[in-house]
């Protein structure tokens, strides 16, 4: 039976926790996995990991729709079985090809899974939905810190064992999910008039700041791909470009729980967080050009992690204002639908400016592409005006 009961804050933030923590159990290995375990191409890793970030952006358009019109907690259950079902058959069947399918199945459950938390969130009350989303995007790099790190701890022990933990991580959000998700789900009221099929008719600001989040993931991805060669053809080791990761995670353990406390503040100027924040995704780029020494690369990965934790959070909060109450699962899916989908052409687009030119072009591109697409936010945000908006 249908309630209106509101989900915890805390089981809110330990299903994206948990969800993310599974997650970076096993999609940072698969490129280590594909080329040193199974003799695959890199070329190969790199379309396995672009279908597998396809899945997800598919899990969450379509896990938007469910949670719209269906039942919300059944949505995210679907997921989680999915998720669960996947990561559970890699523990035996992780050989070629039952490896890329497994991974790609997860990859769908996993966004539905994160665009049901993220329609959740658009549900508390009693707090404001930047504050929800500050602390959803502190949690999800948690979950990062965490399985990146078990995984450098585990995986000498062997493939199978990281597996499992994944799988175990997923039973546990099972077992959350029944306990204190199941029968969250709000009563569906027929509205005279309205269209069965009710359409989505995207405002052109939100339009253009996905195209923003888009191009800001696709180059974001460089650093994931493309920087690390760019990093050990200048002679830098392997550990160099590791630390700036740990740089990076404890960048934003640390300063997003400073923006969560300015929350307030923060929210009454939302649209100069988001472009305060792509200002310092944008200059991040530059300092690469004139990497000479590893200090450079050190404040490059600082100014994008300070760049990162200000807007991208701000992007789903926009995002949520011009939501109709109807449709905010589906709006949450485009946001991690668009981000899943620069993440999938990063990679991609980024060897080919270089294959075709040099890694000086691609870090000039980075910056132009991110400027143009933010101004041109800009200048359409300010014309176009919400009564409920910040400025």
């Amino acid at each position: 039976m249908s309630t209106q009961r509101e989900l915890k804050l805390k089981w809110l933030f330990l299903g994206y926790l948990i969800t993310n923590t599974g997650a970076s159990f096993i999609w940072p290995l698969t490129t280590i996995y594909m080329h040193q375990y199974l003799g695959e191409t890199l070329t190969t890793a790199g379309i396995v990991l672009f279908f597998n970030s396809m899945a997800q952006v598919v899990g969450n358009i379509i896990g938007g729709r469910m949670f719209d019109r269906w039942r919300e907690d059944r949505t995210m259950l679907i997921g989680v079985i999915l998720v669960t079902t996947a990561t559970g058959l890699l523990v035996p069947f992780h050989a070629w090809p039952a490896y890329p399918i497994f991974l790609v199945i997860s990859g769908f459950g996993s966004g539905i899974v994160m665009t049901a938390i993220n329609g959740f969130a658009t549900r508390i009350q009693n707090h404001t939905s930047s504050y929800v989303f500050n602390v959803l995007y502190f949690t999800s790099n948690l979950g990062l810190v965490f399985g990146t790190l078990a995984v450098g701890f585990v995986l000498p022990l062997g493939i199978t064992i990281v597996f499992a933990l994944a799988f175990a991580m997923y039973l546990l959000l099972f077992v959350i999910w029944f306990s204190e998700y199941r029968g969250l789900a709000q009563p569906r009221h027929a509205v005279p008039g309205a269209s069965a099929k009710a359409r989505v008719h995207l405002a052109l600001p939100v339009i253009t700041v996905l195209t923003t989040l888009v191009i800001v993931w696709l180059f974001y991805e460089q650093w994931n791909s493309n920087i690390s060669a760019y990093m050990l053809g200048m002679g830098l080791k392997v550990r160099d470009y590791s630390f700036l990761w740990t740089i990076n995670a404890v960048l934003i353990v640390t300063f997003q729980p400073v923006l969560t406390f300015f929350d307030d503040w923060l929210s009454r100027h939302l649209n100069g967080r988001i472009y305060s924040g792509i200002a310092l995704l944008a200059v991040s780029f530059p300092l690469l050009i004139v990497a000479h020494h590893y200090g450079m690369f050190v404040a490059s990965m600082t100014i994008l992690t300070l760049g990162e934790i200000t807007a991208l959070p701000a992007i789903s909060t926009y995002v949520d204002r011009f939501a109709p109450e109807t449709q905010k699962g589906r709006y949450q899916g485009f946001v991690q639908g668009c981000a899943a989908s620069g993440r999938a052409l990063g990679p991609l687009v980024g060897a080919i400016i270089i294959d075709g030119s040099s890694y000086r072009v691609l870090f000039v591109a980075a910056t132009v592409v991110i400027t143009i697409v933010a101004c041109i936010h800009a200048v359409i945000n300010r014309t176009w005006r919400q009564p409920s908006q910040a400025d």
